[in-house]
């Protein structure tokens, strides 16, 4: 369970999963671009954010096409977008790589959004969430699709201090565009 007194501010982790993408041929891995599904799903993705009150002070961002494609999008729906970091860690990063990632972020972030891949996403916000509201675990364990956005809030006095089960996943949505 988070330590409800815990030394320092409400943080708030907010892990997006890249939007749908298309796998031409020819195409590496790296370089897939968003598939139509995708460039619709991005966009409501940064509106759900918005929406959600759930804006980023800092955004770090896979350097994956579908990953900065996905930030793209999502960030044109916001006034004025957080800064970005494209790190190449972040593709197909596994959870000790996330961390280390993440817990590099300066004090002063207190509200972060992680853009990547699965299944690495989806095992972070496993590993961090000692608890979650509603179903939100279940439904983290049965899938994180694509444009999932899932929020972990938690105490702390820097990234440092995030560990496993020290969160609380207290949202799931995967936001759809309109046809």
């Amino acid at each position: 369970m988070i330590e409800r007194s815990a030394a320092g501010p409400l943080r708030r982790l907010v892990v997006l999963r890249h939007a749908k993408s298309a796998r031409p041929a020819g195409v590496t891995d790296h370089e897939r671009p968003l598939s139509a599904r995708g460039r619709r799903d991005a966009p409501a993705a940064g509106r759900a954010l918005a929406a959600a009150d759930c804006l980023p002070g800092l955004a770090l961002c896979s350097t994956a096409v579908r990953a900065r494609r996905t930030w793209e999008l999502a960030a044109e729906q916001w006034g004025t977008p957080p800064p970005v970091r494209h790190d190449p860690r972040l593709y197909h990063a596994d959870v000790p790589g996330l961390l280390t990632v993440v817990r590099e972020v300066p004090a002063e972030v207190e509200t972060l959004l992680l853009v990547g891949h699965n299944p690495g996403l989806a095992d972070l916000v496993l590993t961090l969430a000692d608890d979650g509201l509603d179903d939100t675990l279940d439904r983290v364990r049965a899938k994180f699709p694509t444009s999932a956005v899932a929020v972990l809030d938690w105490r702390g006095a820097t990234w440092r201090d995030l560990h496993p089960g020290g969160a609380l996943l207290t949202s799931l949505t995967v936001p759809r565009g309109r046809r």
